[in-house]
């Protein structure tokens, strides 16, 4: 039954942190949709009333001086309960009462809607919403639902980046040419590495931080304000506190023009902030700008000379320092044709008339940030999907029962680059029920699925009973800030000889567990028939082992267990020998 949609419409929506969009693609071109006012860009501000009254935009906006205003919400997507400004039941707190982020994006994206609609002059229900590329399963999912609430089927979540890629024009780009895709916006900073191949474009490196964004340098300068007028920041009223980072704001936007600017509060001395002294206060976060960068050139294995461009997007594109720090990165000066503002947008407006049908299709492959797995005896992760692995893919591995008489398997669906699962985040974990068998005979087929919005499925399966249980991770929200996605990627490295040993160790540990009683049983039942010398040899590489495991070092456990494999081979031979004399004499 029809709902008077059209079915042809798929409108393109960047949902930004500090300001949002709204894109069609109307006559092959890509265009941003203006309100009544004729702004193409609406605040992501949503203010409610105590009778219910919500206003979003530069309504919104407007209010703030006298009472609460959501903003920034975007950065609460996908967040655990208790964290930030989220309560235990993971609401936000407002006079209209409790409300979850994905409430308050839906308002925002119901105002787009509307926008749409009235530009276009009939109803609207398919959209295409981008997501910074770092944003995790829950945050996604967390996207989805928000466009869901607002009335919209989300055909597609598409990543910031790849939209700007679209946006700066794949027709630019010759065959096995690469570029670099820099997206610093209000709150989240993205970079990746695209390259055109056999008529795919296709992401092969992607890194982040959604903790990282022009917000932090608002907040930059108002705390550099502050501390020249006396006044304690953080000991603010909330209200008071919203003003001061909104003439941050206003001073951040003055100073990409201006060496000087003067910063001023109602009733407060005024006082003056230069150009040089702020980007010397950024040194700090232009420095975590920087390792992403270099991250997603190392990921992708090339060097600056190995890109055509860097195609920089994003409102805190226009700061002058970012700029020539990114041209100091990349060894080349950054590609600014793109609308810092409106690329994003323009780009997933291009995305959804592909999906329309209303442009030529080029296929677009993105990848996921982090990689995918399960934990596994002795604690260690087992990885079913690499990060960097293009999407949509599946992956999977057949698993056995551990111990005898085992009545299930604990599946725990883990993210991150450590060896230990301990040291990754749990994004799930579910129980795979199956019937009694001895160790090693029960199976179990897991599979991850990643669709093209990068939401995450995973299905385990009783291959005795052919019983599925499928799990959609994407509900589970993480409990991590991106800065210590970024934190997860550079720990691997620096750990990576101790984890690889970690590793090792407990690899060789299983081994001995199983070999140990093994050994036992095969001298108890052919001991007797091995040389003195030979026996020996085995008790000594035993004992080996036994101490190898106290000594608790990776390289020792692993010789001490190959050389008692290697003393049992004639022990083990005997086994087999008796085994088939037994058989064929039939007793």
């Amino acid at each position: 039954m029809s709902d008077g949609t059209d079915e042809g419409v798929i409108v393109g929506i960047d949902l930004g942190t500090t300001q949002s969009a709204v894109a069609v693609v109307d006559s092959g071109f890509p265009i941003l949709l203006a309100d009544e006012n004729g702004a193409s860009l609406t605040p992501s501000a949503v203010w409610y009333g105590k009778e219910g009254e919500i206003e979003v935009g530069k309504a919104a906006l407007r209010r703030a001086g006298v009472s609460p205003v959501v903003t920034s919400v975007k950065s609460l997507m996908g967040r655990a309960a208790g964290e930030g400004q989220l309560d235990e039941n993971g609401r936000l707190d407002t006079p209209a009462g409790p409300r979850t982020p994905e409430e308050v994006s839906a308002e925002i994206l119901r105002k787009l809607k509307t926008v749409a609609e009235t530009r276009l002059e009939k109803p609207v229900g398919k959209a295409v919403i981008t997501v910074p590329a770092y944003f995790h399963d829950g945050q996604r999912a967390a996207t989805k639902k928000a466009g869901e609430l607002a009335g919209l089927e989300v055909v597609r979540i598409l990543s910031e980046p790849t939209a700007a890629a679209l946006s700066y024009g794949l027709d630019r780009l010759d065959e096995n040419s690469r570029v670099a895709v820099f997206d610093f916006g209000g709150g989240t900073f993205d970079v990746s590495i695209l390259e055109m191949r056999e008529g795919v474009f296709e992401v092969t490196s992607t890194a982040g931080d959604t903790q990282l964004g022009g917000d932090d340098f608002d907040e930059l300068i108002a705390e550099m304000a502050a501390a020249e007028m006396k006044v304690a920041l953080a000991d603010l009223e909330p209200l008071e506190r919203v003003s001061w980072l909104r003439e941050g704001r206003r001073v951040k936007h003055a100073l990409s023009e201006d060496d000087e600017v003067i910063f001023r509060m109602p009733f407060i001395e005024e006082c003056q902030v230069s150009r040089k002294v702020f980007e010397v206060k950024m040194q700090t976060l232009l420095d975590r700008m920087e390792s992403c960068c270099r991250r997603a050139m190392l990921d992708s294995q090339i060097d600056p000379t190995d890109l055509k461009a860097v195609v920089m997007v994003g409102g805190s594109s226009r700061i002058p320092v970012v700029k020539r720090r990114v041209a100091e990165v990349f060894g080349m000066e950054p590609d600014l044709s793109q609308h810092p503002d409106e690329a994003i947008a323009r780009g997933a407006a291009i995305q959804a008339g592909i999906l329309a049908g209303t442009v030529r299709e080029v296929l677009l492959l993105d990848v996921t940030p982090l990689s995918l797995g399960i934990e596994t005896m002795g604690g260690l992760m087992n990885v079913l999907i690499a990060r960097n692995t293009t999407i949509p893919c599946k992956a999977g591995e057949m698993f056995t029962n551990a111990a005898d008489g085992q009545k299930s398997m604990k599946v725990r669906v883990l993210q991150g680059e450590r060896e230990l699962a301990a040291d990754n985040w749990e994004l799930g974990s579910f129980e795979v029920p199956f019937a009694p068998e001895r160790r090693g005979q029960a199976r179990v087929g897991v599979e991850f699925r990643i669709d093209a919005d990068g939401i995450l499925s995973v299905l385990a399966r009783d291959t005795a009973t052919g019983k599925d249980t499928v799990i959609e991770v994407g509900s589970a929200a993480v409990d991590v800030t991106e800065s210590k996605v970024e934190q997860m990627v550079s720990e691997s490295v620096e750990h990576a000889f101790e984890d690889m040993n970690a590793r090792v160790f407990e690899e060789a540990r299983l081994k001995a567990d199983e070999l140990l009683p093994a050994v036992e049983v095969a001298l108890e039942q052919a001991g007797e028939f091995l040389e003195q010398e030979e026996l020996e040899k085995i008790k000594i590489a035993r004992d080996g082992v036994v101490e190898a495991i106290q000594s608790e070092k990776a390289a020792e456990l692993k010789g001490a267990v190959e050389v008692l494999d290697s003393a049992t081979e004639t022990l083990a031979a005997l086994l087999v020998e008796r085994a088939t004399g037994a058989l064929f004499s039939g007793s």
